[in-house]
């Protein structure tokens, strides 16, 4: 993991790149390096993860023609290198990231299919006077970028791009969808003019000009199989997700486990356990309401692998101190406090000398945890909702929503995340000026998402479980657990996070089986916890999903949040109703517990949004 800069721009030199740079050290505290040639421009500042003395940045083929700059990880490597040198290829480094310019030297734009990770590059071919970066299938590295027509520019985050003489100001139209639907459209980014390359595409910019292509999708079937031995399931996964973690514990620096008391991480830590020589590093965040308090199942799991558990207590109050740096690190909008509990996690990791954190992010969207899959897959919301206040308004629809004609029209259904920040979008409305208000009204945020992210990857065919998590994956997946909570909050303390669930060929093999593989009735992860079956708790595996999140700041005395709100939000945020803000936060304490829940995402966000614009003046 690193930050990377470059400019194809007559107005910048590369003393330009190095203060950039400079906002990126966070990512790449061990080194920084530059090369330019005439008008262009790389930087890259290094995190030294693989071959930490050998591996210094931009990179560059035999000939010297090619020249990239790497953030990320490509995983095989030494298969790679081993059949690049036997074709005659000079590597001069042991790092992973040289393989790039080696392969993109044989193949071209084609060696992407040959690249096994989480990346994020850019690349110069002197000899085709062409810029090509991308972006790994996922998203799990981020790449930004602005294009005014003569110039880009390009970087890790737009804090870098702001060295470069971007203006940060909001873009009013992510802002306005972002205000009903929780996340931007998946191009683009809060900030006029800066966007964000999609997971799965590659960017070119030559004579031709700028274009983006897409080289990866998600490719859910139109047809699957009405059933499937779950015993061959089983083995599949479970040979697949062996796979994925072994690739991601190759490194020559400290690594740990990021654990909470669920299935995914627990089951990541035991795979991880097994091919170590002593005991597994795991960490779990822990809290005062034991109601959304997953150390003591975390503690299970870590004495069952014999794993040795750091735990990381916090309150409210460390919360609210670290949000405003979280958001700021972050360049995205929170719905809960879970983000500021990620960014004192991962300051913990990092004080204790670790540098790559395995995650179990990835496992609800490949394996249909989250509870909004199960309401598509047919189970009644009331069903739901009992017992899953942690959900309500976050993941499940609470109260009145937004308009939904719109996408049902689009879609011919309403995915169930969709119908949750509908709900959240509602809520936020009330507390809108009037004419802002309208505007929600005249148009339609939600759609607006659902349109940008479906593009033309959702075809027709889909089952509806797949079309929602398609669409899930391409905005909240990409754009807020992976980019926000993850990349983000990680990076902010030079921790490199690693997705196993995430690993393609794991995805490839699993996007295709049935529904009953993965949902049974009430129940989610089917196939996922019979592959963690003897290798953690059996009370683990009878758990029901339980999202990672804080205890709402709406709930219990909340007169430091409160107050927090009303300072900021009404002065940094012209198009709130402060009136209306201040009497809903006067009679919260008069609604019922589930309905404070629900307001906590919508008053984060606003909150959130209101950091974001004092902490870059917008």
């Amino acid at each position: 993991m690193c930050g990377i800069v470059a400019t194809v721009s007559a107005r910048h030199h590369v003393d330009d790149v190095r203060r950039a740079l400079g906002a990126l050290r966070h990512r790449g505290p061990d080194a920084s390096g530059t090369w330019s040639a005439g008008s262009v421009c790389l930087g890259h500042a290094r995190l030294a993860i693989v071959a930490p003395d050998d591996g210094a940045q931009p990179l560059f083929d035999e000939s010297g023609q090619i020249a990239a700059v790497v953030s990320g990880e490509f995983y095989d490597h030494a298969r790679l290198r081993r059949e690049l040198e036997a074709r005659g290829h000079r590597l001069r480094t042991r790092s992973d990231s040289e393989l790039l310019v080696h392969l993109y030297e044989e193949q071209g734009d084609a060696c992407l299919r040959q690249l096994h990770g989480e990346f994020a590059f850019v690349l110069w071919d002197a000899r085709r006077r062409r810029l090509w970066a991308a972006r790994d299938r996922f998203g799990v590295r981020p790449l930004l970028y602005k294009h005014d027509g003569e110039q880009l520019l390009l970087a890790s985050e737009a804090k870098a791009l702001f060295e470069l003489g971007v203006r940060p100001s909001w873009d009013d139209d992510s802002l306005f969808v972002a205000l009903g639907a929780h996340y931007a459209p998946p191009d683009r980014t809060l900030f006029r003019g800066i966007r964000q390359l999609e997971p799965g595409f590659a960017l070119s910019f030559d004579e031709h000009g700028l274009r983006c292509e897409r080289y990866w999708d998600l490719g859910f079937p139109t047809s699957t199989p009405a059933e499937m031995d779950l015993e061959e399931a089983t083995r599949q996964v479970s040979a697949g997700l062996e796979r994925a973690v072994q690739r991601r514990l190759v490194a020559d620096v400290p690594l740990c486990v990021q654990l909470s008391g669920g299935l995914d991480s627990s089951l990541v830590a035991a795979l991880a356990a097994r091919q170590q020589t002593k005991p597994l590093a795991c960490f779990v965040v822990s809290f005062n309401d034991e109601r959304w308090d997953e150390a003591p199942r975390a503690r299970e799991s870590a004495d069952w692998i014999g794993a040795e558990l750091t735990e990381l207590r916090l309150g409210r109050a460390e919360l609210l101190s670290a949000l405003p740096k979280a958001v700021k690190q972050a360049e995205g909008l929170a719905v809960n406090l879970h983000m500021p509990a990620k960014y004192l996690l991962s300051r913990a990791m990092s004080d204790a000398g670790y540098r790559v954190v395995l995650t179990g992010e990835g496992a609800d969207e490949v394996f249909l945890g989250y509870a909004h899959f199960r309401q598509d897959a047919g189970v009644a919301l009331e069903a739901l909702q009992r017992g899953n206040l942690a959900s309500a308004g976050l993941m499940l629809p609470e109260g009145d929503t937004l308009s939904l004609s719109g996408v049902t029209q689009r879609l011919g259904y309403v995915p169930g995340f969709v119908a949750a920040k509908a709900s959240l979008g509602r809520r936020v409305r009330q507390l809108l000026r009037a004419e802002i208000a309208r505007e929600h009204d005249a148009r339609d945020p939600l759609l607006v998402l659902v349109d940008a992210a479906a593009g033309a990857g959702l075809g027709a065919g889909i089952s509806r479980v797949d079309g929602a998590r398609y669409l899930w994956m391409k905005t909240a997946l990409a754009s807020y657990i992976l980019r926000c909570l993850g990349d983000a909050m990680e990076m902010a303390h030079s921790v490199e996070g690693r997705v196993p669930m995430l690993d393609h060929e794991l995805f490839e093999a699993v996007r295709g089986m049935p529904l009953s593989v993965f949902v049974r009735g009430e129940r989610e992860k089917v196939v996922l916890r019979e592959v963690a079956r003897g290798l953690l708790p059996p009370v683990l595996l009878e758990r029901q999903k339980h999202p990672f999140v804080a205890p709402p700041s709406t709930l219990g005395p909340h007169a430091d949040f409160r107050a927090l709100v009303l300072d900021l939000v009404p002065r940094r945020l012209d198009f709130v109703d402060g009136s209306a803000l201040e009497a809903l936060l006067n009679r919260l304490d008069s609604r019922s517990e589930r309905e404070r829940v629900a307001w906590d995402p919508p008053l984060m966000l606003l909150l959130s949004a209101a950091l974001l614009a004092e902490g870059y003046r917008l």
